[in-house]
């Protein structure tokens, strides 16, 4: 395996794509190559049917009320700022939590510098868990928006947005999710769940191409999310306002017609493989590598197991705040078994987390991650800033040799510097 290349990445991107998604995005550039929506011929026909085949592929694994209610972007971030920055107004409450990514992070913090909006952050246990529970504690009569991460990019915990959704729901607040780690990998209903925005990227657990994501409204905030751009559309060209209907509204300019043709190819993937499937393959995966590193002395797994004496020990910076999830909610990840997607972060003791990464690399021939991964107050809540983590994350291309391969590398590190 020495001289393999082992990719252990996939909370960044996934790797490798499907053969299939490589060779829609192939037939695309050399067969058809035209726009849609501004020109009348077969070619363009055909795009367009494929776009549109792909919105109600979207359509379906979200249950979004319409496919003209799935709007394409390049990626989560864009979705992210598009949808945070056309909801809120002037002087808006907005809540998010003590461990999200900077693409929830950013806009907030950059809104509120400019006193645009307020933002308070929720309170996560010090794996970065949070609860329906916790959420209601910081809601006011001025909170417009709770916008959180489904699961965390940095350790993997799942949030029980379910829960949570219904409690936006009932208190009249909109509730907007960041699913970039778990499209593709874990059950996501929009209605029942109560989102009102879910964005995602099509690059990583959708096994699309980088530069395609998007994100699709619900019914209560189809009519609520203002242009954050503008630009031609192909429709409604005698004016010079933007169209009012979906989801021409928020796709000015060319699409990514390339990446949509892969996108909807990792889509037809994921069908015929079964969400539960990738899901159970990717999970066994990670489980075999944590059982196989619990003996090593050494190496230290960073947010995991919210029940542990050692968590629960811990509190984030931002709030003096120890809580265990009720279960009051009813759709906690400890009551249905499933408390993290395939992603573990780990610390050295006598490895500074950059050098290591570069030796597993070098040596072992391992792609990870390693730093801050974009998630700066996750690491604070997680006790690892600024110094960060080896991140590590399992998809369903990954074999079990791979993972004894990482067991055995990372064993051979820590027994180096024992």
């Amino acid at each position: 395996m020495e001289n393999k290349r082992i990719y252990f990445d996939n909370a960044a991107t996934t790797f490798p794509k499907p053969p299939e998604v490589i060779d829609a995005v192939t037939h695309y550039m050399r067969d058809i190559g035209c726009n849609i929506n501004r020109s009348s011929y077969s070619g363009a026909y055909e795009a367009g049917d494929a776009v549109l085949e792909t919105r109600c592929r979207l359509k379906e694994l979200f249950n979004a009320p319409d496919e003209r209610n799935i709007i394409f972007t390049e990626n989560v971030t864009m979705s992210l700022n598009m949808v945070i920055k056309g909801l809120v107004r002037q002087g808006d409450h907005v809540l998010t939590t003590s461990a999200e990514h900077n693409a929830v992070m950013r806009p907030l913090v950059r809104m509120a510098e400019e006193g645009v909006i307020s933002i308070d952050r929720i309170a996560c246990d010090a794996c970065g868990f949070t609860d329906a529970d916790m959420v209601d504690k910081y809601l006011t009569d001025r909170t417009k928006l709770v916008v959180m991460s489904h699961a965390s990019n940095v350790n993997g915990v799942i949030r029980p947005i379910a829960g949570i959704g219904r409690l936006c729901r009932e208190r009249g607040v909109l509730f907007v999710v960041d699913c970039a780690q778990t499209a593709g990998v874990l059950d996501l209903d929009m209605e029942d769940m109560c989102i009102d925005a879910l964005c995602f990227t099509g690059h990583k657990g959708l096994f699309g191409p980088q530069g395609i994501g998007g994100f699709a409204l619900g019914r209560n905030a189809a009519d609520m999310v203002c242009t954050v751009f503008e630009g031609g559309t192909g429709s409604d060209s005698h004016l010079e306002t933007m169209p009012e209907f979906l989801p021409d509204r928020f796709e000015p300019g060319t699409l990514n017609i390339p990446g949509i043709y892969g996108l909807n190819a990792g889509l037809k993937f994921i069908e015929e493989k079964g969400i539960a499937n990738i899901r159970n393959r990717e999970n066994a995966l990670c489980r075999r590598f944590l059982k196989g590193i619990e003996g090593i002395t050494g190496v230290h797994v960073i947010g995991r197991d919210t029940d542990s004496a050692e968590c629960m020990e811990k509190t984030c910076d931002d709030v003096d705040s120890r809580f265990r999830c009720n279960g009051s909610c009813g759709d906690c990840p400890s009551n249905t078994g499933e408390k993290y997607v395939a992603v573990v972060s780990l610390v050295f003791d006598s490895w500074d987390p950059a050098e290591a990464a570069f030796e597993l690399e070098k040596e072992f021939g391992i792609d990870t991650r390693v730093g801050l991964h974009c998630a700066p107050s996750t690491h604070k809540t997680l006790g690892t800033y600024p110094t960060g983590t080896i991140r590590l994350s399992f998809g369903y291309f990954n074999t079990e040799e791979e993972i004894d391969h990482g067991i055995k590398a990372i064993g051979e590190l820590c027994k180096r510097r024992g």
